[in-house]
């Protein structure tokens, strides 16, 4: 008996043994068949990809180029949103840039709580407090109120009425306070106003700046620089020569000479639109060079020449023939000359010669900075300096990701 049940469980090994034996090349086919599978699909895309491509025009060529650059982007997307939240303010934030707060002067940034007392998860609530100078520092400190209330967050709920843009009648908002005491989630400046909202607001100005400011340089230099390397003689020296004699001033002094004669009497949408034209017309002079040398390496091209023959205005060769040639280059300085502005007007609106309060910028909320004393004890306030930092560098990252666009053929 104990020979047959030995052999009874050496057959069942044997045939264990057979049956893993027979699985192991099943399982490694099933898998050969699936990555064969996958690299025939994958080689389809890549040939419908290489197909269209072919026929691909200058501007689908860069469009794809682009997205491969992940930090332009990564960049795009987070411009985005800092103009969406710019163009949607009043939806954005509860308070206006003018509501003051008596009793939350240099309130530092409010501090959220997530967990009760029980330490059970709840809706974001915050207590009361009240800024009360300190005795030994003779700074602004917030204390809690006597018997502080609990202050909740509520998301999408009804508010007083307001107008989204000045168009679109609207009672609800991202946030709202359940409560007395407001929220101040960058802290409040010295009248006690809520400098979240004023820097969403401030945006308004500091980021669209910088288009109207690149429209008027775009076309201005594109115009002078297109006539002067066409036309060549005379005109193309009178150019020069002013391009060069508004080169040789200093940048700042001339941008305050111009700020200076802005009238301060006048209101935040004119002062705007000057800032605008005072920054078109300093920036416009490297653009102006560029076009003018591009312009006189393709005018003599056979292109031109049969443009020529065939009775072409001197202004329809420039604008049809000659511009399409350095299409790439305009794209990749309109998206490097736009830092170029918001930094222009922030300076300007820092040294007081920009926007002037009440109307805001982030160059106006700088102004309050400038005492080395109120920084060391609210550094907060210098918040509005890192907005304009970030705005710069994902602007300059989209500018390199157009500038390895523009050429798509490069590897």
């Amino acid at each position: 008996m104990e020979k047959v049940e030995q052999l009874e469980r050496q057959s069942r090994g044997n045939g264990q043994a057979h049956t893993v034996a027979n699985s192991a090349p099943s399982a490694m086919n099933d898998r050969a068949a699936q990555l064969n599978q996958r690299y025939r699909r994958n080689k389809t895309r890549r040939q419908l990809v290489a197909e269209q491509l072919y026929g691909a025009s200058q501007y689908q060529l860069m469009r794809v180029k682009f997205k491969k650059h992940r930090v332009a982007m990564v960049s795009l997307y987070l411009l985005g949103i800092f103009y969406f939240v710019a163009i949607f303010a009043e939806f954005m934030v509860p308070y206006a840039t003018a509501q003051r707060f008596e009793e939350a002067i240099y309130a530092s940034p409010t501090k959220i709580h997530l967990f009760d007392a029980d330490g059970k998860l709840t809706a974001p609530f915050f207590f009361s407090t009240k800024s009360k100078v300190d005795p030994a520092t003779f700074r602004y400190a917030p204390a809690l109120i006597e018997g502080a209330a609990v202050n909740r967050l509520k998301f999408f709920t009804k508010s007083e009425p307001y107008t989204l843009l000045g168009l679109i009648p609207m009672n609800r908002r991202l946030y709202t306070v359940e409560g007395n005491q407001p929220v101040f989630f960058l802290g409040a400046d010295h009248l006690g106003r809520d400098l979240l909202s004023r820097i969403i607001y401030a945006s308004r100005v500091s980021l669209f700046v910088g288009f109207g400011g690149v429209i008027i340089t775009f076309f201005l230099g594109i115009l002078l620089g297109g006539i002067s390397g066409f036309l060549g003689g005379v005109v193309d020296v009178v150019i020069q020569r002013l391009i060069e004699l508004l080169m040789s001033i200093p940048q700042i002094p001339l941008w305050l000479a111009l700020s200076a004669a802005i009238p301060s009497e006048w209101t935040g949408i004119q002062t705007y639109f000057a800032i605008t034209l005072v920054l078109s017309l300093v920036g416009w002079t490297g653009l102006a060079r560029v076009v003018r040398g591009k312009i006189l390496s393709l005018r003599e091209e056979d292109y031109v020449t049969a443009a020529r023959i065939s009775s072409a205005s001197n202004m329809a060769i420039i604008f049809r023939h000659l511009l399409p040639g350095i299409t790439s280059y305009l794209v990749v300085h309109v998206t490097i000359s736009i830092p170029f502005m918001i930094l222009g007007e922030t300076t300007l609106s820092f040294l007081g010669l920009g926007m002037r309060p009440p109307d805001v910028s982030w160059g106006t909320l700088l102004q309050q900075a400038q005492d080395v004393v109120v920084i060391t004890n609210y550094p907060w306030l210098l918040l509005p300096a890192v907005f304009v930092v970030a705005a710069v560098i994902l602007f300059n990252f989209i500018g390199d990701g157009v500038r390895d666009a523009a050429d798509p053929y490069t590897h």
